[in-house]
């Protein structure tokens, strides 16, 4: 898989992404610590008779060790350093969740028509938020809160009935998994553009989404 990393120069470049081997837990930490981001513990994977498993027992469960392990969630996530430590503290292994619609929403998209439109946005010189892949084929594109209430009129706008596209805006009562969470035997969650100092400030969704849409037009 291609991945786009986008980086700057100088010591603060180091800032949160540092995940290969690190514990689940010092990473929540550092996404609260660091980034100001909401985060909560989610389910995670354990080997039962020699096969890996979701922890919600769910045999054929669709994103194994990557949801939500309770219904009260949303009440649960936190941005304090100290309270996701001691949450990760209980569970080490707990998949990383990030609630949309606080600091940030995210779009929706195909893997495919998401590096199309980074390709895109490149081109154009946008400044993007952070970007992830996810190993179910899709990427999730971070912008400023408010991006679900406007996206439908924003792609009506742009010629596309929204229903036509394959883009989805997460705000509200929704959420993220966060790398280095891992769908089971998929594989983990990765950043396709990291969070940096650079791209603290998020876009507001209006600035990505006509290559969005236009990307995921071309994907149909």
């Amino acid at each position: 898989m291609f991945i786009v990393e986008e980086t700057i120069a100088g010591p603060e470049a180091a800032q949160i992404p540092k995940q290969r081997g690190e514990p689940l837990l010092d990473t929540a930490v550092r996404y609260a610590e660091e980034r100001h981001w909401d985060v909560f513990p989610g389910a995670w994977l354990e080997v039962v008779d020699g096969t890996q498993r979701c922890s919600c027992g769910d045999g054929g469960c669709s994103a194994p060790g990557a949801h939500p392990a309770r219904d009260d969630w949303a009440t649960q996530a936190t941005g304090s350093a100290s309270v996701a430590r001691r949450m990760w503290s209980k569970q080490p292994t707990a998949s990383i969740l990030l609630p949309t619609g606080r600091t940030f929403d995210a779009i929706d998209v195909p893997e495919s028509a998401g590096f199309l439109a980074l390709a895109r946005m490149e081109r154009m010189e946008l400044t993007l938020g952070p970007v992830t892949c996810t190993p179910d084929r899709r990427m999730h594109f971070f912008v400023l809160p408010g991006a679900a209430a406007k996206v439908p009129d924003l792609v009506r706008a742009l010629g596309w009935p929204s229903a036509s596209l394959d883009l989805v805006a997460l705000g509200e009562g929704s959420y993220v998994a966060a790398p280095p969470t891992r769908f089971g035997s998929r594989g983990a969650v990765q950043w396709a553009c990291r969070p940096t100092p650079a791209n603290r400030w998020l876009p507001d969704v209006e600035e990505l989404i006509s290559p969005l849409a236009y990307a995921c037009g071309r994907d149909r």
